[in-house]
């Protein structure tokens, strides 16, 4: 026994001694800040630029829009595009520009070195409706582009007219300091992207590909510099979309006889749907810690405080406990699993009838590694209900998860360059795009994709994108700006 317990406390040291090792002598996945002379954005203008462009409904319906309200986006879009042609005239003047199927706008800035790849910089003109009843929430109203309480307010200014705004407010400056990139950079945006961007920026890269263009690399809206999101890591983190989930809504339907309710049967249509949502919901699909999670994590972690350094460099022997822990906050679950949401039930016409004829829909998020027909199969397995009919819902069609950009690309680490020059103080760290973005119709042009969103932002910003109270920092705003005109130097210059 004597021998047993000398031989576990040389396992246990030399164990201590592999954890410690790590934590203290495993190399940085950072490099540090750069020198970085800021380009003088002119934080007032750029404002007032984007509050402008708030104004223009220019909202992505789905199914359920009407006639009315399509004609009222259509006449919005065109007068948004005059609004920008108006508002950056230098741009227009010196870009070849173009309007691709509707209202998807292309510009070409050439460079002076053709055998160069050109970058492609993207954003969507499109928002989101504002929820019916919700409208007396907003501080300011949704659609003003009112600059209140340092800060610029309304529909856009997150998702994604900042992006737009913002990349058209960079080429803009750089061109009035004379700037001129020797890589060719084309700027892409498109209309629908809220909407799957089918006729958006699949039309635009389907056109990209027919004139012969090879992108070095895309940047597009995703990940922020996200503050208090990361335990034991109080830096800002700076989210780079390397991946994105795949998407797919599911429609389920329950067909029953019917009938009067004073007669009711043992199972209603909407006893057996709810069931089946339920079961959906308590069955999750499975969680994957070494994932894509595990890279963001080899990334950010060694700048975490002691001792969850010592987590973070560790995860062979803390994943299950770090699963755990992100597992219990929505926030951070998404980027552990495909998730499913329940989001539209339809049933019944009248209180006293018993409906033969209920529907839902639930959305998932497809994580690298899972597929539609795997998401599927799970949800058939986890209902066990042959009542319950499963089918991709019409209209928008499901989109597998994206191929992951690698992080030992150049184009990583250009952009991991930009950021230690703008974002000294931030830590860089690859991750799983939880949400859909117009970047997935590029992939046919490049294999590095960084999805991106130079602001700064804690959960309750975050939570603010399609929801009440949308709105971005003046300050937050003209230095994303910056980013965008460093970028292109790096990248072109």
């Amino acid at each position: 026994m004597k021998k047993l317990f000398k031989t576990l406390g040389w396992l246990l040291l030399l164990l201590l001694l592999v954890v410690l090792g790590r934590t203290f002598f495993l190399p940085s996945k950072q490099i540090g800040r750069l020198p970085h002379t800021p380009e003088g954005v002119d934080a007032q203008k750029v404002s007032h630029d984007l509050s402008g462009a708030i104004s223009f409904r220019t909202i992505s319906w789905g199914e359920d829009g009407t006639g009315a309200q399509r004609q009222a986006t259509q006449d919005a879009f065109v007068a948004f595009h005059a609004y920008l042609e108006k508002t950056f005239p230098q741009v227009y003047a010196k870009l070849d520009d173009e309007t691709v199927g509707a209202n998807n706008l292309l510009f070409v800035w050439k460079g002076s070195d053709p055998a160069l790849k050109p970058i492609l910089l993207l954003g969507h003109q499109d928002v989101v409706p504002v929820e019916e009843g919700t409208e007396n929430k907003w501080t300011r109203p949704p659609f003003s582009g009112d600059i209140f309480d340092g800060f610029i307010w309304g529909r856009g200014t997150l998702d994604d007219k900042m992006t737009v705004v913002g990349v058209l407010e960079a080429v803009d400056l750089l061109l009035s300091k004379g700037f001129q990139p020797k890589r060719t950079i084309i700027l892409a945006f498109g209309q629908d992207e809220e909407v799957g961007g089918l006729e958006g920026a699949q039309k635009m890269a389907e056109l990209l590909k027919s004139r012969g263009v090879q992108a070095d690399f895309v940047t597009d809206e995703g990940g922020f510099l996200s503050v208090g999101m990361m335990p034991g890591v109080s830096a800002p983190v700076a989210m780079i979309g390397t991946s994105e989930k795949g998407y797919l809504s599911l429609q389920l339907t329950v067909e029953t006889a019917g009938g009067h309710s004073s007669v009711p049967p043992n199972t209603s249509s909407i006893g057996i749907l709810a069931q089946a949502i339920h079961k959906i919901e308590k069955h999750p699909m499975p969680a994957h810690v070494h994932g894509p999670i595990g890279e963001f994590l080899e990334y950010g972690g060694g700048s975490a405080s002691f001792p969850m350094r010592i987590v973070f460099k560790n995860m062979w022997l803390f994943g299950p406990v770090v699963q755990h822990i992100l597992e219990s906050s929505p926030d951070t679950n998404g980027t552990l699993r495909t998730t499913s949401a329940a989001t539209i039930f339809r049933a019944g016409t009248k209180d006293n009838v018993m409906p033969s004829v209920a529907t839902a829909i639930v959305n998932f998020r497809l994580l690298p590694g899972d597929t539609v027909a795997s998401v599927i199969e799970h949800v058939r397995k986890v209902v066990d209900d042959p009542r319950v009919k499963l089918q991709p819902m019409a209209g928008e069609p499901p989109a597998e998860p994206s191929a992951r950009s690698s992080v030992d690309s150049p184009n990583f680490k250009l952009m991991q360059k930009t950021l230690a020059q703008v974002y000294p103080e931030a830590v860089v760290a690859p991750f799983v795009f939880v949400a859909a973005t117009d970047s997935k119709h590029y992939a046919i042009l490049t294999n590095d994709i960084y999805r991106f969103s130079p602001l700064i932002m804690d959960s309750a910003g975050v939570a603010r994108i399609h929801g009440t109270n949308e709105r971005v920092a003046v300050d937050n705003f003209a230095r994303s700006i910056d980013f965008y005109c460093q970028l292109i130097r790096n990248a072109a210059g």
